[in-house]
């Protein structure tokens, strides 16, 4: 199955709903008011994390003996001499060439031990230094290319998953070593997408740490040996279930544009990427977090990358019915800014989420509402379902009996992919006993109703249709208050989530520039030249 056709393949709830295309025209209209101030943001900035992912595009690589990144040491040096606003790719190749250095870590390294000093470079040693940056970074292109078709290859010879949704699951020992046999003992048992979730915190590091680890806590950390390790692991599961099996992680928190450029560098095939996950529940600087997704969706665009997005987190601080209709405007704004960075429809893991209250009545239904609302609002996009959390309790059955509600509204409304849900969500970290339940429960629900979203059609102006369109109209009265005041300012107000995040603070903000005249970004440069 090509990628364009992922979620065309089982959409299947195309105007089950009756929705007024003229609404929908408008939302996403008003989505595009809202969203283009921010994208004017991010691309008149840069941050320390997008210049560290351009030297990691042109080759920088290790870590110094107390384990700092290279490429943190290096763009420390370039700030420190000529700040941030002119971007690095300059200095570092101007002085790679003054000081006849022939490999950008070795600079790196020298620089580290201050005996590097940079400048701006301008004339004929502007133009030498962005040619050859240019051509670093090119290189780091071209390896992310190949992965990707790397990618198309392997699915071609071992094929898709016949079914969907897609099974998604997560493993989190915080050892990578005891990731991989969980990670191919869940592909056995019938998982499609193996998701490694990342150590408590990493997202509110500034560097990545380097190579495999076995120390993370409730998760494991994220590394480009971690991932190339794991993405071999799975490649050898994949041939042996003559199916390809997928691999995500996180580019998200503060160096959201390092981790899309090495998940495109180790061929991983989906990364969570929400810049408001990081601003609502990490307090990242909403101003620095929208100017890295931007680069980062750019690189998975580059990638062939799948981003899932975290509107499914709103809901477990607000109210899943009070407040429905802001995840229809984050989703809106979400395809808004994927669609600006280059990501294609079949790209778009938008999430959401089966987090009603099962004490309120008709729960069940107005799961049906929101979740069809979301399928139809966006026909093309693989949506990312989200299991309940909120409500689950110690009681493995009541909790597992949940899991079977989600997974049947899952394969009632059509959605592409589906995490499974755990009866222990609220006791323990899962065993993998607790992984071969939970999976037995989603294999049967969708062999027993796999195809039941051909037959389901809601009534004609009943309960369901009714709910949907009133998320939907309070989408649009929200999207235009927010039009009216700026998105900066709805989250600053507690819009999403009811956290409030001010633009003036947060963790990070140090860590952003504005561009000055002579700002040079030959990754940018690359990435949206139009093919």
């Amino acid at each position: 199955m090509s990628e364009r056709s992922i979620g065309t393949a089982r959409q299947g709830g195309s105007g089950k709903l009756g929705l007024d295309p003229v609404l929908v025209g408008r939302a996403r209209e008003l989505a595009r008011r809202a969203g283009q101030p921010v994208v004017d943001l991010a691309r008149s900035h840069t941050t320390v994390s997008v210049e560290r992912a351009v030297l990691r595009l042109a080759g920088v690589s290790g870590a110094d003996p107390d384990g700092i990144p290279w490429v943190n040491r290096l763009v420390d040096a370039v700030v420190a001499d000529v700040g941030l606003g002119h971007g690095v790719a300059l200095p570092v190749f101007d002085a790679l060439v003054r000081e006849g250095v022939p490999d950008v870590t070795l600079l790196a390294q020298k620089a580290a031990a201050g005996s590097v000093r940079f400048v701006v470079p301008s004339g004929k040693a502007a133009t030498a230094a962005r040619r050859a940056s240019r051509r670093a970074v090119a290189a780091g292109v071209r390896q992310v290319d190949r992965r990707r078709a790397e990618r198309e290859r392997l699915v071609r010879r071992y094929g898709d998953p016949k079914r969907r949704p897609w099974i998604y699951l997560i493993v989190a020992t915080g050892d990578i070593y005891e990731d991989i046999p969980q990670a191919q003992a869940a592909a056995r048992a019938g998982a499609d997408v193996i998701a490694v979730i990342r150590s408590t915190g990493q997202s509110l590091l500034d560097y990545v740490p380097e190579g495999a680890t076995r120390e993370g806590f409730a998760g494991t950390y994220a590394t480009q040996e971690n991932f190339r390790l794991m993405r071999a692991a799975l490649d050898e599961t994949s041939k042996e279930l003559g199916r390809y099996v997928r691999l995500t992680n996180y580019a998200s928190g503060l160096c959201m544009p390092e981790m899309a450029t090495l998940a495109g560098l180790e061929r991983l095939d989906m990364m969570l990427n929400d810049s408001m996950y990081g601003i609502l529940f990490r307090d990242i600087n909403p101003i620095r977090t929208f100017v890295d997704q931007r680069f980062s969706r750019q690189v998975h665009a580059r990638a062939g990358i799948i981003i899932n997005t975290g509107e499914d987190n709103y809901l477990t601080t607000a109210d899943a019915v009070d407040e429905a209709h802001t995840v229809t405007v984050s989703q809106l704004l979400n395809e808004f800014f994927a669609h600006e960075a280059g990501l294609a429809d079949w790209q778009l893991g938008l999430g959401h989420a089966f987090e009603i209250n099962p004490d309120v009545p008709e729960s069940f239904r107005l799961e049906l509402a929101h979740a069809l609302l979301a399928r139809e609002l966006f026909p093309d996009a693989p949506l990312k379902w989200m299991p309940p959390t909120k409500h689950m309790t110690g009681d493995v059955f009541r909790g597992n009996l949940l899991d079977g509600f989600f997974n049947l509204v899952g394969a009632m409304t059509g959605q592409g992919i589906l995490l499974v849900g755990m009866m222990t969500e609220a006791v323990v970290t899962p065993w993998l006993s607790d992984r071969d339940i939970a999976l037995q429960n989603v294999r049967y629900v969708l062999g027993a109703a796999g195809g039941l979203h051909e037959d389901f059609v809601p009534a004609p102006g009943g309960f369901i249709q009714q709910r949907a369109h009133r998320v939907l109209g309070e989408a649009v009265d929200l999207l235009e208050r927010i039009g009216d005041q700026s998105l900066l300012t709805a989250i600053a107000e507690g819009t999403f989530g009811i956290m409030k995040r001010p633009a003036d603070r947060g963790k990070g903000l140090a860590g952003v520039a504005r561009h000055e005249a002579a700002y040079y970004n030959p990754a940018t440069e690359i990435l949206e030249q139009v093919a």
